[in-house]
């Protein structure tokens, strides 16, 4: 007579709980990944803002800049009015 060989049912068991245990972490760690991303995000955001409030921009002088920069020009300041960029400006009313 033959012997036949079968999975204890207890094995089964013992698979199916840790593959529990794992799908329960992945889904913990996915949620982990996205509040990450949201909060890089935000920082990513932040750090924007405050060097476009540090440099004192308007919103059509930061257009400008990033239009330039697309371009492959890059200026030290962007162009005001009349043709004459912020830095010509400045080392004006310094002088006076």
């Amino acid at each position: 007579m033959r012997k036949e060989r079968y999975m204890d049912d207890t094995k089964l068991k013992k698979l199916g709980a840790e593959l529990e245990k794992a799908r329960t972490r992945q889904a913990e760690w996915t949620a982990k990944v996205r509040e990450l991303e949201r909060k890089y995000k935000e920082a990513e955001n932040t750090c924007i803002h405050d060097m476009v409030h540090a440099a004192d921009l308007t919103p059509e002088e930061l257009a400008v800049i990033i239009r330039k920069a697309r371009a492959g020009v890059f200026d030290a300041h962007p162009a005001a009015p009349g043709g004459r960029n912020q830095n010509e400006e400045r080392e004006e009313s310094e002088n006076e």
